[in-house]
């Protein structure tokens, strides 16, 4: 006799089995419909190869970020079927593969007439494990992702052909990623210096881009600054680079420039990389970018405006540095120690420390461009007192540092032992307001040309407005005509 309970308990398990087979049947569908999207990009890529047009697989590798969270073992062994015909190289491909998911619903086998029977194209073949390695690093499956970027490598450099060039480049950028999360940098340098030579006499103007990209992050996570300043001087970056290309050199050379004490480039350049990166995306590095622009401004003697920390999504990742600019601001020493001692770890992953700490010369700077506006004069105690330093000696000796320096305008009296501060003077009698409007007027053109060149336009439309040969018969014949028939209307008139 069935009870009450029994009832319930078969009532639950109808109301379970429905919803996991119209999971698994959801599931069915997205592979499915992966599986699909990835042979049109793949009939997409042959299709650039035979008209040797670059904007196909263009097209094709933009749409990478959408296509890799589609990727799964199902989806990639229904693949590698219709891509590799029997033999080595789908054995090769099924082995680098993820492991299916035990969840995973199957898809029917390929067909026969889509079982591919001879080997694919070349960009075929590296597009195909550029989607494995991607997958791979998703999955933090290093072994199999090290192999794999060496098997991909392995292909595209004995290849010497232009459509490979652009899925050559996002190539090289996860083949230093993988080596990267390896701890292995040092040892891919010469291979990508080797291959920069490569695509550089090739006119590979996209690789050339992603290398010097990748030997500059090489070099600056080592913190090699002098070797990564070198390369920039001796290479030359390809203008046709993508805008996030130019977005991550820019950045890299901002680096560069800012270790090497050049504050005023450093800033232009990370100001620019900034305004290239994407608007709507890429948040982390705007962050990274922005983290350090705030930081060379403060270096500039320059305090960053308070909307900069109220960005959405940068709010919080600024709050150490909204920290560090109030103290430089006030000029408070004590305050500055406090917040590099809290945030110092946070600092160093960032790879700002080391700006940071030159940051105490400017905090000095500050307090004393405080002190000589608000006393006329005042003894070197009392400064010594107010930065919290040592004795009045070393007070006296960074006042006449600032002196030198132009920081303050004032004298210091050792007989009476003060420092006397002179009148500001008008700085609208002065060249800085001309030299201001220059640089904003030059940052403007320099804007101006840098979008003039990031437009596209579409291929060979410079053609379309201009007229053939028959049609500029035609148009001449129609002028013959019509001055016959106004000369005839004018005999007429007559």
């Amino acid at each position: 006799m069935t009870t009450v309970t029994d009832i319930g308990a078969q009532d639950v398990e109808m109301e379970v089995d429905p919803t996991a087979e119209t999971l698994a049947d959801e599931k069915k569908n997205q592979d499915v419909a992966a599986v699909q999207e990835i042979r049109e990009q793949i009939r997409q890529i042959e299709k650039g190869v035979a008209s040797k047009e670059s904007r196909f697989i263009l097209r094709v590798l933009r749409n990478l970020p959408n296509t890799r969270r589609k990727l799964n073992g199902v989806v990639f062994k229904n693949l590698a079927q219709s891509i590799y015909p029997p033999g080595a190289d789908r054995e090769a491909a099924i082995a680098l593969m993820p492991a299916v998911e035990k969840d995973a619903t199957q898809l029917p086998d390929v067909p026969k007439k889509q079982v591919a029977s001879k080997a694919p194209l070349a960009e075929v073949d590296a597009y195909f494990y550029l989607l494995l390695l991607v997958k791979l690093i998703d999955a933090s499956d290093l072994k199999r992702a090290g192999t794999c970027a060496d098997a991909l490598m392995a292909k595209i450099s004995v290849q010497n052909r232009r459509t490979l060039d652009l899925i050559g480049a996002k190539s090289y950028f996860y083949f230093s990623r993988v080596a990267e999360l390896k701890d292995s940098l040092e040892g891919i340098r010469a291979f990508l210096h080797a291959r920069l030579r490569t695509a550089t006499l090739r006119n590979d103007f996209e690789g050339q881009a992603v290398l010097i990209n990748c030997l500059l992050r090489n070099y600056l996570h080592y913190a090699l600054y002098d070797q990564a300043d070198k390369l920039v001087k001796k290479s030359v970056y390809p203008e046709s680079a993508s805008n996030n290309e130019w977005a991550r050199f820019l950045y890299y050379l901002g680096r560069i420039k800012a270790a090497k004490l050049e504050y005023s480039d450093a800033h232009k350049h990370l100001v620019q990389a900034l305004r290239k990166s994407p608007q709507h995306a890429a948040i982390g590095f705007r962050q990274t970018v922005q983290k350090l622009i705030i930081v060379v401004e403060l270096l500039l003697g320059n305090i960053p405006e308070r909307v900069v920390f109220r960005q959405a999504g940068l709010r919080q990742s600024l709050g150490a540095y909204f920290q560090l600019t109030q103290a430089v601001r006030l000029g408070n020493l004590k305050r500055f120690g406090d917040v590099v001692s809290q945030y110092g770890p946070k600092f160093q992953l960032d790879h700002t420390f080391t700006l940071i700490i030159r940051l105490r010369h400017n905090v000095i700077k500050t307090a004393i461009r405080s002190i000589g506006l608000s006393y006329s004069r005042i003894s070197p105690q009392d400064i010594a007192r107010r930065l919290v330093l040592d004795s009045a000696e070393d007070a006296e000796f960074i006042v006449s540092k600032a002196i030198r320096d132009g920081v303050i305008e004032a004298t210091l009296d050792p007989a009476q032992n003060f420092m006397r501060s002179k009148e500001s003077t008008d700085i609208y009698s002065t060249r800085e307001p001309q030299l201001a409007f220059h640089e904003r007027i030059s940052f403007c053109l320099n804007l101006h040309n840098q979008s003039v060149k990031a437009m596209r336009y579409p291929p060979k439309s410079y053609g379309k407005d201009l007229e053939s040969a028959e049609e500029r018969r035609e148009r001449e014949q129609q002028d013959l005509e019509l001055a016959k028939e106004m000369a005839e209307d004018d005999e007429d008139g007559f």
